[in-house]
């Protein structure tokens, strides 16, 4: 295994003729990689939540640096908007190493993943985000590069056809996905480190909305970064977007600066209720109660009777639901619990109540 120093500088890589993330890459490709790095922490030490995941980093990136090898690839998972890809980049900046990001449905041909494997340096971290949704033959693929630090083609075609081994270099694969049962075992497998993200408190959230506030220079009492925060549905992401829509209600309603009154007029607006939840998620669990009495109805029947899409109701919105206890699931289907009964403004009857 190569060597790698524990003190070499952050490198931008430079771009490379198969480099699926370079600027000579459609401008599509280029947008879908590049979030707003202003907002996102460039070290665990600026990186608000996630404690036990913070600390288990910490410890693999020290061990790792003083033997001066590769970090362990690393898969992380959990519901959408609690800081996957963010953690990636602090990764490459601890480590001091290169970066590359792609998403798995953009590796649909061998030669994606075989021309970003080669492209990568000593140490350098490949992120890839829906890790789940890999293609069968690039997930084949994967599995000598991330084992033996190899990639097997083919050359040619029939009789003629013939097996030829690239060699990489040592590298850290870091996979996101929100459905990590949908990994199959030979990929997860691979992984040396494997860690759930949590949803945030309401203290961590607040402590999110105030760092951003400061990096957008928009004037926030605490008690207004408060308010945002317990509506922000436990996600950073959410906190970042109410921020920012919050901000522009101060700055054309108010008199600029985002105070509880202020945030709670804004988020009334646009339909962001007290507990964080949408139109959408009341939607789904007045469905459930005015037309299956509660439940138990089943994923499909919701999605039918709402319009949604089954996958954006069990990726989306289910975790928030049943994390604040409003949905639970059972054998038999959904359930909307009493207490979402209350907050919607029913009487949840005996039956209901039974259940729980």
């Amino acid at each position: 295994m190569a060597i790698l120093s524990s003190h070499q500088p952050s490198p931008k890589p430079e771009p490379q003729g198969n480099d699926l993330l370079s600027p000579e890459e459609t401008p599509e490709e280029q947008a879908a990689v590049q979030p707003d790095e202003k907002l996102r922490p460039q070290r665990l030490a600026d990186y608000i939540g996630q404690r036990e995941l913070k600390e288990v980093l910490e410890i693999a990136i020290q061990a790792t640096q003083s033997r001066g090898e590769a970090l362990d690839h690393l898969l992380l998972y959990g519901p959408p908007g609690l800081g996957k890809t963010t953690m990636a980049t602090i990764l490459a900046s601890e480590m001091g190493v290169g970066y590359k990001m792609t998403t798995a449905p953009s590796l649909e041909r061998p030669r994606d993943i075989v021309g970003l494997l080669v492209s990568l340096k000593p140490g350098d971290v490949l992120f890839i985000d829906e890790i789940h949704r890999l293609s069968r033959m690039t997930e084949e693929l994967l599995y000598p590069a991330m084992e033996d630090f190899r990639v097997d083609i083919t050359i040619g075609k029939g009789k003629s056809a013939r097996t030829r081994s690239l060699e990489l270099q040592p590298f850290t694969l870091v996979g996101a996905t929100t459905r990590v049962g949908a990994l199959t075992s030979p990929l997860r497998d691979r992984f040396g480190l494997v860690q759930r993200l949590r949803f945030y408190e309401p203290e961590e959230l607040t402590l999110i909305v105030e760092r951003t506030a400061k990096l957008l220079d928009t004037p926030l009492t605490g008690d207004g970064a408060t308010e945002i925060a317990r509506r922000s549905r436990g996600t950073p992401r959410v906190a970042n977007r109410l921020l920012k829509r919050v901000r522009d209600y101060a700055q054309v309603k108010a008199e600029g600066t985002v105070t509880a009154e202020v945030a709670r007029s804004a988020l009334e607006l646009f339909n962001v209720d007290p507990m964080g939840l949408d139109w959408t998620d009341r939607r789904l669990l007045t469905v459930a109660i005015e037309q299956f009495g509660g439940g138990p109805v089943g994923l499909e029947t919701i999605a039918a009777t709402t319009g949604e899409d089954p996958q954006t109701i069990e990726e989306v919105y289910e975790p928030y639901l049943m994390q604040i206890g409003y949905l639970a699931r059972t054998p038999r289907g959904r359930v909307a619990t009493p207490a979402a009964w209350k907050h919607l403004g029913y009487d949840p009857p005996e039956r209901q109540m039974s259940l729980f």
